[in-house]
C-alpha cells in the first residue's frame, strides 16, 4: 500500500466528519485550554481550515495534555493524558487512517487495542486452547511501558510503514507536545500520553495481550 501521501486522506472531508462524531460520541473531559467537546463544532466551524493549512504545512502545534491520575485496582496511580479536544478530533482522524494500515500487520492471536477485539476474546481462547490440552498461562506486565517508550525507536518503527513526511512530523510533535502537570509544563522526552494518539501508535510495534498455544 502506498503510504506517501496519507494526510490528504486524513484531511479529507470524510475522514473529518467521522472523526467529528466519534470524538462528541466519546465526550470526554476538557484538556489545557479549557474547551468542552461541546464547543468543538462551533471552534471547527471558525478554524477549521487554518487548522487544515497548518496540517498540511507542518506548522500545527498540538498543546500539551493535562495529567490526570487513576487509582489502580492494586493500589497505584495510572497516569493518563488528556488532549485538548482539538487535539483529540485532529488525533482520531489520524488514527482513522493508520488502523487499516496496521491491521494488515497484527498476528492474529493479539487482541491489544484492536478494532472488534477485546480482553474477552482473549480470555476465550485462552480456555479453547486449555481445552485443546495446553496448560500454561504467563501474565506478564510491563512497568512503566507507556512512561517509557522510546520516542526515536517508536517513529523509526513507524517510518518503516508510513512514508508521508507530513503524517510523520505530527506524530513527533504529538510526542513532544509536553504535559502540564497543574499549572506546571512538563516536557515529554519519553514516554507516550495513555489516553491519546500516540498511546495508540505503540501497539502496532509493541504488541499487547497475545493470547498463542505453546
Amino acid at each position: 500500500m502506498d503510504t506517501s501521501s496519507l494526510m490528504e486522506q486524513i484531511l479529507s472531508s470524510d475522514n473529518l466528519n467521522r472523526a467529528y462524531l466519534q470524538v462528541v460520541r466519546n465526550k470526554g473531559a476538557e484538556g489545557v485550554d479549557g474547551m468542552k467537546y461541546t464547543e468543538l463544532k462551533e471552534h471547527l466551524e471558525k478554524n477549521g481550515d487554518i487548522i487544515k493549512e497548518q496540517l498540511r504545512t507542518r506548522k500545527y502545534k498540538p498543546q500539551p495534555v493535562r495529567r490526570v491520575e487513576i487509582p489502580k485496582p492494586d493500589g497505584g496511580i495510572r497516569n493518563l493524558g488528556v488532549p485538548t479536544v482539538t487535539d483529540r478530533f485532529i488525533q482520531q482522524a489520524i488514527a482513522q487512517v493508520l488502523t487499516p494500515i496496521y491491521e494488515e500487520q497484527f498476528n492474529d492471536h493479539s487482541y491489544g487495542f484492536r478494532p472488534n477485539r477485546c480482553a474477552q476474546q482473549a480470555i476465550l481462547t485462552a480456555l479453547d486452547m486449555m481445552n485443546d490440552g495446553n496448560d500454561w498461562i504467563v501474565d506478564i506486565d510491563l512497568e512503566k511501558f507507556f512512561d517509557t517508550v522510546n520516542h526515536d525507536k517508536l517513529m523509526t518503527i513507524i517510518g518503516r510503514t508510513i512514508k508521508d513526511g507530513d503524517v510523520i512530523s505530527i506524530i513527533r510533535k504529538y510526542l513532544v507536545s509536553g504535559i502540564m502537570i497543574d499549572d506546571e509544563y512538563e516536557d515529554s522526552i519519553v514516554g507516550t500520553p495513555q489516553g491519546g494518539l500516540c498511546g495508540y501508535l505503540h501497539n502496532p510495534p509493541y504488541v499487547e495481550l497475545v493470547v498463542m498455544p505453546s
